[in-house]
């Protein structure tokens, strides 16, 4: 004769695993900053990859930039960026000066320098 668990432990059992599957999905959300910003495919052109470790990397066009960002409700600030220091011709390097930035309607990065003026903006990534 098989022994039979009592319903009590069965439903105890659904519900921990459905609570366990829950909480699995619960911190999936992705920020809406996560991602690629700029043309990659062009060393010449501002870009950078916001990780949802909340690092940072990308290029001014000319410098790699390396550094970190937070989300703060509808904008993120930059914990400032290390760079390198090449010297490049005819290149504004306007991204190593980012301080914060947010997601406009038209679906790009408007980026803000130290005095909360509108430095540049970067499309979605490619």
């Amino acid at each position: 004769m098989a022994q039979t668990k009592p319903r009590s432990f069965r439903a105890v059992s659904l519900a921990f695993i459905a609570a366990v599957f829950m909480a699995g999905c619960a911190g999936s959300g992705t920020s809406p900053f996560v991602g690629v910003w700029g043309d990659t495919s062009d060393t010449k052109q501002p870009s950078l990859d916001l990780k949802s470790d909340g690092n940072a990397n990308g290029t001014d066009g000319c410098n790699r930039l390396m550094g970190s960002w937070k989300e703060d409700g509808k904008s993120i600030s930059f914990g400032g960026f290390s760079s390198t220091q090449m010297a490049c011709e005819g290149v504004d390097t306007w991204l190593s000066n980012a301080s914060t930035a947010k997601i406009q309607e038209d679906g790009k990065l408007a980026v803000f320098g130290q005095g909360g003026d509108e430095i540049g903006t970067l499309a979605p990534g490619k």
